[in-house]
C-alpha cells in the first residue's frame, strides 16, 4: 500500500454502541485518547462529512471520515462493534466494523488514496471474516498490520 496511515494498537477498540451517532462519538473519543486530537473538532468533522451523506460503506463496514490540521497524516482507529448498527449504507446492510480516518486538511489526493485503500481491503471477503473472528482488539490490529499494511504487528 502507498499511503502512510498511522494505527497504534491502542486505536483498536470492541464497543457497544446504539447508534451512527454514538458510533462517531466513540471514534472521536478514541481519536482524542489515542493520538491526542481534539475530540469536540473530530466528531464535528465526522458529522459534518455524515451529513453530506451516509460514510456506510457496504458489507457491513463504515468508513467516517473527515479532514483536521492537526494531523500530518491519514490516522486510523477501527470500532468492532458488538451488535449491529443501522449507518444508512446503500445496501442497508448494519455496520459491525468502523474504520475513523482523519487526513490532514490540505491533503486531498492523500485523503483519497487513504480512503481507497481501506474500501479496497475491505472488498476481500477473506479480510472481512478475519475481522469478523477476531476475538479482540489486539487479533484485530494482527490482522490489519499483517494483512493491510503488509507489516507484522510485534
Amino acid at each position: 500500500m502507498d499511503v502512510n496511515i498511522a494505527l497504534e494498537p491502542d486505536a483498536i477498540a470492541l464497543v457497544r454502541a446504539e447508534s451512527s451517532h454514538q458510533v462517531l462519538t466513540r471514534i472521536s473519543e478514541l481519536f482524542a485518547s489515542v493520538y491526542g486530537l481534539n475530540a469536540d473538532d473530530v466528531l464535528e468533522g465526522l458529522e459534518q462529512r455524515e451529513a453530506l451523506g451516509s460514510t456506510g460503506f457496504g458489507r457491513g463496514v463504515a468508513i467516517p471520515h473527515c479532514r483536521l490540521q492537526t494531523v500530518t497524516r491519514p490516522t486510523l482507529v477501527v470500532l468492532k462493534l458488538d451488535h449491529p448498527v443501522d449507518f444508512k449504507a446503500a445496501d442497508a446492510v448494519p455496520v459491525t466494523i468502523a474504520f475513523g480516518l482523519v487526513s490532514p486538511e490540505n491533503a486531498g489526493a492523500i485523503h483519497l488514496h487513504a480512503l481507497a485503500a481501506i474500501s479496497r481491503i475491505m472488498r476481500d471477503e477473506n479480510m472481512l471474516n478475519a475481522l469478523g473472528d477476531a476475538p479482540d482488539s489486539e487479533a484485530v490490529f494482527a490482522v490489519l498490520t499483517n494483512q493491510f499494511f503488509g507489516r507484522d504487528a510485534a
